[in-house]
């Protein structure tokens, strides 16, 4: 990976992403597909979330499907009888590599990373579920190597195909809140166990085996060893599967990795956010396996041109800012709040799809800026049109990769809580506290590579 690129340089290009722009010209691609033609599309994790994201491009050719566990999919493959079939991607994406045009990655956090950057160093173009990755060098490296290969590609946090996200953004970018140095995000997240909670589950698992027992098999329908990926090996437990792996370090990215793709979007490109300079973490109780059952974490942003530094938190299960920010609004269970000079903004939901300006009296008759921004033709079409040499999709990884980095920041910081760590996004550092780098790139298990 480069490092030759200094922060200025770094910032400007964030800005262009969080614009909508693509770094690499749509016109230098070197296959163009006609608007009629169908791409072929290769599924990766196509259980779960997957089966949305299969069925949301399923007017194309679903023509490869992989799932390391084939009860689980077997939904998808029932639907799709015609679609070769496999457990391992990588032997997929080898044996497939002339048949398809794209690749959509739908599988737990951890092996997100490893499946993308193999389809895109095969050319292939890139729909990857949020969080883009599981850590933040390998948000850079996605968005370096879809740059490089001149692939679309595109990050499933729908709401950003939402008109009334859209339509925020462009409130906010209009100035009708004056400047902002002030927002807030929360979530009612985790709504699975971790923290003490998971630790606990964890032991009663290992108590129950007490007196003989030879531990728990794994389902005869899963692969175990390729669900592991890039993580360290360790037996099969229930209390990792299905879902529950997201709150465990090896597999998941906890509460913020879950939905700040959601929730911190709208204001993340509303106001032009880039890389943040500083990230300090505070967290209910602190373990090595899983994120905690609550954290709040302060990000600092610098200025961007003429708009000022932002001071940017995120609340987790049962935190929320002061009741007293919301000009008497009751607060919802999940949402955001930004806060300028002549106003505020509040959107009560995951998406930021909906929002109000407060005070209520103060922009009563409010008709907003004309508007900026193309609708989307859909979330999923986005993509399918850009893989066909159309305009990229809004969340294509020059902007997903840079709002990835940000948001898995928050879990460098987690894991050592009460030190705020200074951020060098140019290089991918932290510059003050040097054992949380090792949070910044994790090494793989042997046999995978990024």
């Amino acid at each position: 990976m480069s490092r030759k690129i200094n922060r200025r340089e770094f910032l400007k290009g964030t800005a262009m992403a969080g614009a909508g722009f693509w770094a690499a010209r749509r016109t230098v691609w070197a296959e163009m597909k006609s608007p009629n033609e169908k791409l072929n599309i290769a599924g990766i994790g196509v259980g779960g979330r997957g089966a949305g994201d299969i069925d949301g491009v399923s007017s194309e050719n679903i023509v490869a499907l992989c799932d390391v566990d084939m009860s689980r999919a077997g939904g998808t493959f029932r639907k799709f009888p015609k679609a070769r079939r496999y457990q391992d991607f990588r032997k997929m994406l080898e044996e497939e590599a002339k048949n398809i045009d794209a690749v959509v990655v739908a599988t737990a956090d951890h092996t997100h990373a490893p499946a993308s950057v193999m389809a895109m160093k095969l050319g292939k173009h890139v729909y990857c579920e949020k969080p883009l990755t599981h850590s933040v060098y390998e948000a850079r490296v996605m968005k370096e190597t879809a740059i490089k290969h001149k692939v679309a590609t595109q990050m499933g946090n729908q709401g950003t195909a939402d008109g009334g996200l859209r339509r925020a953004v462009e409130v906010l970018h209009s100035g009708a809140l004056g400047p902002v140095r002030e927002a807030h995000v929360w979530t009612n997240r985790p709504i699975w166990p971790q923290g003490t909670d998971a630790i606990l589950e964890h032991i009663g698992v290992k108590n129950a085996l007490h007196g003989g027992g030879t531990g728990p098999e794994p389902p005869r329908s899963l692969d175990w060893d390729l669900w592991l990926g890039p993580a360290p090996w360790r037996p099969f437990d229930p209390c990792y599967l299905p879902f529950k792996w997201r709150g465990w370090w090896d597999f998941g990215t906890g509460s913020l990795g879950d939905m700040a793709c959601h929730t911190m979007n709208m204001p993340f490109w509303g106001l032009k956010l880039t890389a943040p300079t500083s990230v300090e973490a505070e967290v209910s109780e602190l373990n090595a396996e899983t994120a905690p059952i609550w954290s709040i974490i302060r990000y600092e942003f610098p200025a961007r041109g003429d708009l000022p530094p932002v001071k940017f938190t995120w609340y987790d299960k049962n935190k929320k800012p002061p009741a007293e920010l919301f000009e008497g609004e009751s607060v919802s269970s999940s949402g955001s709040l930004i806060i300028g000079e002549k106003g505020k903004l509040y959107s009560p939901g995951d998406t930021g799809d909906e929002y109000r300006l407060l005070p209520k009296s103060k922009f009563e008759g409010f008709q907003g800026p004309d508007k900026s921004i193309p609708r989307s033709p859909g979330h999923h079409k986005e993509w399918i049109i850009a893989c066909k040499g159309g305009p990229p999709a809004m969340s294509n990884f020059n902007y997903a990769g840079p709002l990835t980095e940000t948001v898995v920041l928050g879990n460098v910081a987690m894991r050592l809580p009460g030190k705020k760590l200074e951020w060098d996004a140019a290089n991918v550092k932290v510059t003050n506290v040097k054992e949380a780098n090792q949070y910044v790139r994790r090494e793989y298990r042997k046999g995978w590579r990024l």
